[in-house]
């Protein structure tokens, strides 16, 4: 009987946790519902929002990562409510009310408020009052004012407590914890926190010129609900670094501590004074510090939100970069003094030839450096030249396109992070007899070639797109941009017989060691032949096929549909679609005429419908295409190469390179990123800059103000014919 009442109880709790992030997040409870349980079924969201449309209603994987995120908060919060209710009652002071009222809190800050009375303490000024007696004394003085406080006073004087001020200063500990712990009062003080916060910034005494980059903080409010993600990030960090002093405080901080005073000071009775002065000093030395507490961690981590979102957004965008493909690339890691490495690589990425060569100062070698990388281009039959956007990357840009190669495509490429894949475990083992040099050139080639295959090999924190990145919660990044790859991985699919560990690693349903496994095996036994072969790599059950078969790519295997998004559990209901067609599978996905034959109503079933099968064959429609398109040659000015070079009112060619809340920046081929505000990316008002701007995009911008000084360039879109570069 008691399990069955454990059941009833769990189900109910399920039922409620469904219906609040229902509520919360604007969906159906069946939608909610659906997704929660294949979630904890093992799913992963990528195949859920991909393969499980029927049972979600359509959820994107935005949707179901928050409703995974929500119910995870919601069943840390029932764990913490059991926490407080045994701890309560192994104290023997759970009572039918007080359980009912906790079991029943699905609010965070309320659940901590009733807990607080009862939360085991360290030794606090109060509980050596209670043990010197002084607890009778303390309640006196709140439930019976009028009592002349002195006089109840001289009752408890005894050895440990020698005088009537001794006596009342410990009632006054006493009475000062309960305002703190009073759920009434802490609701009062929050309330006033909620509606009117402000976010002080001043700056430390003396540190004025040592902290010089925090100046816009020097002397700086708002309220904090209007408080945005990069200026809240930037107080904390000029706090951290000890140049700042940051404070939340209600807007009148006398007017909150007054409605809390009226709830327990009774004006004119004998003991007024004794508890006003107790109330002020609870409100600022105990429940104002802990709800500032409260308040600045919810700022904190709505700031990190907001700014692991955008840098989760720039990363997506960078990871589903458009690829120039499988072509012979040769990758420049430019340099001065060290000279620029070049690799060579066939389409496959592999490395053919490597060298260094010195056209730059101090060696010079001009000339020589031309001839070599022709040499090289007609040797091994060079399609596109990557080149390393860091130092003297403009000036080997130029030598590269002053040779005019035919049908050599030339690109700047970023080398953000170039040099952290080059020192990794990751490329010593793919390149073990090289050294970090020819690896980040190696890595400059690749990532023009395909992004994503590259970059998923260096920690997202090292690529250059965040805000404040080390600065946010860390654990709470990592698991953001570790979905954020997984997800892009997912939705570009990855061809099973060429992919490397790390590629694998992000496929859902796979991780570390099923992908390593799949590249061992792949090794031993030779390319496979078929999805299927997948049941044969040691560690790879049914749920890990059922989660990651659908997003592996077999090129020229057994089974057309192996190159295609078409999941192995609908194999054959493409098969009878192609037979009731009258023609192969494979006449069937190359036939727009037979597929459109198809009445897609007879056949939906109770596991299958409209969405599945409209997606089946929007698959069949371009089976093996590429959804990121293909990358595009671009060139910077050539009159610009340095921040000195630039002049107010310059219309000049840039690529975005990082978008944040404030703008976006842009590359104009120069050291120096210079900055669009949002005020100045369009015509029009624009509330979020990527809204209207994509990272690696090619804009045309405005200069507005140059200060070298600073190193800070100004620029504006507005008015700016995008197209073309200028």
């Amino acid at each position: 009987m008691e399990n069955t009442n454990e059941n009833i109880t769990a189900a109910a709790t399920d039922e409620m946790i469904v219906g609040l992030i229902a509520k919360k997040l604007g969906l159906r409870e069946r939608q909610v519902a659906g997704t929660v349980n294949l979630l904890k079924g093992g799913a992963t969201i990528p195949f859920i929002s991909r393969y499980r449309k029927e049972t979600t209603g359509g959820l994107n994987e935005v949707q179901i990562a928050e409703i995974n995120d929500s119910c995870e908060k919601l069943e840390e919060l029932v764990h913490r409510r059991e926490y407080i209710l045994n701890t309560i009652e192994e104290q023997g002071k759970l009572t039918p009310e007080l359980r009912q009222r906790i079991a029943g809190c699905w609010d965070a800050d309320l659940l901590e408020d009733l807990y607080l009375p009862y939360k085991p303490k360290r030794k606090t000024r109060a509980e050596a009052a209670r043990k010197k007696g002084l607890q009778s004394l303390a309640d006196s003085l709140l439930k019976r004012p009028y009592d002349n406080p002195e006089r109840t006073a001289r009752q408890f004087i005894n050895d440990e407590v020698p005088d009537v001020e001794a006596a009342l200063s410990g009632a006054r500990d006493i009475i000062a914890e309960h305002v703190n712990e009073d759920e009434q009062a802490r609701q009062s003080v929050r309330r006033s926190y909620q509606l009117t916060a402000v976010v002080r910034s001043k700056v430390v005494k003396g540190k004025e010129e040592e902290g010089a980059k925090f100046r816009d903080y020097f002397d700086w409010q708002e309220p904090l609900r209007r408080c945005s993600s990069h200026r809240m990030l930037a107080m904390l960090r000029g706090e951290a670094e000890g140049f700042l002093k940051v404070s939340i405080l209600p807007a009148d901080d006398d007017d909150c501590r007054s409605r809390v005073e009226r709830r327990f000071v009774h004006p004119g009775s004998a003991a007024a004074e004794q508890v006003g002065m107790t109330v002020a000093d609870a409100y600022k030395r105990l429940l104002r510090p802990s709800i500032e507490t409260e308040f600045a961690a919810l700022g904190k981590q709505k700031a990190d939100e907001e700014a692991i979102r955008v840098f989760a957004e720039n990363l997506r965008q960078l990871l589903l970069a458009a690829p120039l493909g499988e072509k012979r690339i040769m990758g420049i890691d430019p340099g001065y003094r060290t000279g620029c490495k070049v690799v060579c690589l066939d389409s496959h990425g592999m490395l053919l030839h490597n060298e260094t060569i010195y056209p730059h100062p101090p060696r010079g070698e001009y000339a020589r450096s031309s001839i070599k990388v022709r040499t090289l281009c007609e040797q091994y039959k060079i399609e596109a030249i990557a080149i390393g956007n860091g130092t003297a990357g403009r000036e080997t840009e130029e030598l590269v396109r002053d040779l005019h190669l035919k049908d050599v495509a030339v690109f700047l490429v970023s080398e953000d992070g170039a040099s952290v894949y080059s020192a990794s475990k990751t490329a010593r083992e793919e390149f073990p007899d090289y050294d970090v040099t020819v690896r980040g050139a190696v890595s400059i080639g690749r990532r023009l070639a395909d992004p994503l295959a590259e970059l998923v090999k260096i920690d997202p924190k090292a690529i250059g797109v965040g805000q404040y990145q080390h600065d946010v919660d860390q654990g709470a990044l990592k698991k953001t941009l570790d979905r954020t790859v997984e997800l892009c991985v997912n939705t570009v699919g990855v061809n099973l017989n060429t992919a490397g560990t790390h590629l694998l690693t992000y496929v859902a349903g796979l991780g570390p060691v099923l992908a390593k496994n799949i590249v061992d095996y792949r090794t031993q036994h030779g390319a496979f032949a078929n999805r299927r072969q997948l049941l044969d790599v040691p560690r790879l059950g049914q749920k890990a096929f059922e989660q990651c078969a659908g997003f592996l790519r077999i090129a020229g295997g057994d089974n057309p549909l192996d190159n295609t998004a078409v999941h192995p559990e609908r194999y054959k209901l493409v098969s009878a679609m192609a037979a009731d067609a009258g023609c192969t599978v494979q006449q069937f996905i190359g036939s727009a005429e037979a597929r459109g034959k198809v009445d897609l109503q007879r056949y939906c079933s109770a596991d299958v419908g409209l969405p599945t099968l409209n997606d089946i064959m929007a698959e069949l429609d371009k089976p093996g295409r590429d959804p990121r398109g293909t990358a595009k040659e671009f060139a910077f000015a050539d009159s610009v190469h340095s921040i000195e070079d630039l002049e107010e009112g310059m219309v000049l060619p840039g690529v975005v390179t990082n978008i944040t809340n404030f703008g976006c920046f842009v590359d104009l081929g120069i050291k120096v990123k210079g900055l669009v505000h949002v005020s100045q990316i369009a015509d029009r008002y624009v509330k979020d800059p990527a809204q209207v701007v994509k990272l690696r995009q090619q804009v045309n911008v405005r200069v507005l103000e140059i200060d070298e000084e600073r190193g800070r360039v100004a620029l504006s879109m507005k008015g700016v014919e995008q197209g073309a570069a200028c």
